[in-house]
């Protein structure tokens, strides 16, 4: 059976919707800004159709990623996780943002709770392991509701704490930081939980560490996540 395209019934190309799509996701920019930057390329569309795109069309985009991803990953040696969790306001009232992130920087979950009891932190860690598997390494903070957590699922004997050795799990939350300034904070858990896993799947997937490679090699790999973003939602 064909699979049908996300795009048919839409008049504007689907060029268009992923490009419109992917700056408002990727880059701190507001939905007047995307459509300031649209206008200068000839675009006319109003920043409304910027927020149904992004809310019809990111999900798919981002779950389409993550699936090519996934496999992937679980191929891993010595894999080693990072655990981390950030405060957010939602409205002045103050909620979680839990996030994994790997050896390499690659943001494996994120989950939003109301609190980071033991509860709450065996939530993340179960949802995580059903999509991506186990680690071999389990890096964490001090808080006592990781260690709880884990003598539930029995990963006591993996769990490693330090003052410095989680500084890749705190890293990865300045791309979040930066993208929630942007959009003056977020009103409901619903959307911010919506927004951070699409977030996560396209940062993942346009984040070719430059630091590692020379400038050719570098080109060739942005080059080819640019490639595979456009071929996104083709059936």
């Amino acid at each position: 059976m064909t699979k049908r395209s996300p795009f048919r019934y839409f008049k504007t190309s689907p060029e268009i919707i992923r490009l419109a799509v992917m700056m408002y996701v990727r880059f701190p920019l507001s939905l007047r800004n995307v459509e300031d930057l649209l206008h200068e390329r000839g675009i006319d569309i109003s920043y409304e159709t910027v927020r149904f795109w992004w809310n019809r069309f990111g999900p798919l985009f981002a779950a389409e990623i993550r699936k090519n991803r996934v496999s992937q990953m679980r191929a891993y040696s010595n894999w080693q996780w990072h655990l981390d969790e950030v405060f957010v306001k939602i409205n002045g009232e103050t909620h979680y943002l839990w996030r994994a992130v790997d050896h390499e920087g690659e943001v494996l979950e994120s989950f939003v709770t109301k609190r980071r009891d033991r509860k709450a932190a065996f939530k993340f860690l179960r949802k995580t392991m059903i999509r991506h598997g186990s680690a071999d390494v389990f890096v964490t903070e001090k808080l006592r509701s990781y260690g709880a957590a884990m003598k539930v699922i029995g990963n006591v004997d993996k769990q490693e704490t330090g003052r410095w050795l989680n500084n890749r799990a705190e890293n990865s939350h300045q791309p979040f930081r930066r993208r929630e300034r942007a959009m003056l904070r977020f009103r409901r858990i619903r959307s911010l939980q919506k927004f951070v896993s699409v977030h996560a799947s396209v940062h993942n997937h346009f984040n070719q560490e430059r630091h590692l490679y020379n400038r050719s090699n570098f080109k060739l790999n942005r080059a080819a996540a640019l490639t595979e973003w456009r071929s996104l939602g083709v059936s």
